[in-house]
């Protein structure tokens, strides 16, 4: 056969095949026993020894424009083949965001959190600042500070974790009041949240690690009214308009006086039931005027200011507003206890 029909032959033959090709995979084997190295192009050229000298030219071109229209007629149909592709991968990958599906469940607030937040939010809105102190605490900011000295009987009463002689796990957050007594100048007006650490026995009622918010308030002429009136205030917003606050003398190293604080009890609005006894109040926190010695202690004239502090275990309230029975379960985290808080 001549050789520009063999050509125009080959060239016919690879358009139709080329075509025809239905994946990007089998033109790709196309193209190799095309234009490989064994492929049937690559043959024809070198055939090219049998001709003579003035006819290999012309030859050479014809191979060249041959090669370069069977490439030509591979980059075209790999385009719409690759299209195709495409579009046949989108179409079994599409999703159908209509379809019903389960949501994953999200976690929600834990009931510490919760009244920890509302907590806050109650004293921000009577003008107290948040602030926070470390957990790690000198012995003169825990107890010397706060008229606590060595050997002082109240030291046993709050069954510390000692690191070493004189630094300790905090057992309340009053060093963070110390601690701001000590670096700014009344008029004073803070609430310090946060986790302190007692050597408790595990039990309904007790832990080892618990949570406490304390406030302090130095200024001048602080009365003991205004301690109840805050402390009004504050039971008030947290458990209603019907609750009532009631002071029992009690004693406290770094306030005088001072006093344990009852609200009305929350279950039977002080009819009287099983969780207060029948008495119709519980027990709810602590709370006194400043020791004048604290305030001299921490650089400020006792002569002139005067304040009060309190302080409340969030377990507590936390358990009273949920009527929660056992303060394990807040830590234990059972999601069928949690769920409930949703």
């Amino acid at each position: 056969m001549d050789k520009n029909l063999e050509i125009a032959a080959l060239i016919s033959r690879a358009e139709q095949d080329i075509k025809n090709a239905a994946s990007v995979k089998d033109l790709d084997a196309l193209r190799v026993c095309l234009l490989g190295k064994k492929g049937e192009l690559t043959g024809m050229l070198r055939s090219m020894g049998s001709l003579t000298p003035q006819e290999r030219p012309a030859f050479g071109q014809l191979i060249n424009q041959a090669r370069d229209e069977i490439e030509g007629f591979l980059s075209t149909r790999e385009g719409t083949l690759k299209e195709k592709e495409l579009a046949e991968r989108l179409e079994q990958e599409r999703i159908d965001v209509t379809l019903p599906t389960q949501l994953p469940r999200l976690g929600t607030p834990h009931p510490h959190t919760l009244v920890l937040n509302e907590v806050i939010d109650c004293f921000v809105g009577l003008g107290f600042e948040v602030v926070e102190g470390p957990e790690i605490e000198l012995d003169k900011y825990n107890f010397e500070l706060l008229n606590i000295p060595k050997n002082h009987p109240a030291r046993d009463a709050q069954d510390t974790f000692y690191i070493d002689e004189n630094i300790v796990l905090r057992t309340h957050t009053s060093p963070v009041q110390a601690r701001v007594m000590l670096e700014r100048k009344p008029p004073i007006r803070i609430i310090c949240p946060g986790r302190v650490y007692r050597a408790d026995e595990v039990d309904a009622t007790h832990s080892p690690v618990f949570h406490q918010i304390e406030g302090l308030v130095i200024d001048k002429d602080v009365t003991m009214a205004d301690l109840r009136g805050t402390l009004g205030a504050f039971a008030r917003q947290l458990y209603g308009d019907n609750i009532k606050t009631r002071f029992r003398p009690s004693y406290f190293p770094f306030t005088e006086p001072s006093a344990e604080v009852d609200l009305t009890c929350i279950v039977c609005k002080g009819a009287g039931c099983r969780v207060c006894k029948d008495s119709g109040w519980i027990e709810v926190l602590g709370a006194g005027m400043v020791n004048p010695k604290v305030l001299e202690d921490c650089g400020i004239d006792s002569s002139v200011y005067s304040g009060f502090a309190f302080g409340v275990g969030v377990e507590r309230i936390t358990m009273l507003r949920y009527g929660i029975s056992d303060m394990r379960w807040l830590y234990e985290g059972d999601e069928r206890f949690l769920r409930q808080f949703s």
